[in-house]
């Protein structure tokens, strides 16, 4: 699934990001050498990013 269209970002980028240590949007982005534009995508790249972190031991 398209998480952000104007980066062409799918969902598992930004999964691979959080798993990867990245706790919010700005810095998955960052890690994906892109940054966001419009900012509709960040709500739903945050909730991806909490899912994963909820999914691993702390």
């Amino acid at each position: 699934m398209v998480v952000c269209v104007c980066n062409a970002l799918k969902e598992r980028d930004v999964r691979d990001a959080a798993r990867s240590g990245c706790q919010s949007p700005l810095a998955a982005y960052a890690a994906l050498g892109r940054r966001p534009q419009c900012g509709q995508c960040i709500p739903f790249a945050r909730a991806l990013i909490a899912e994963e972190r909820a999914g691993q031991p702390a």
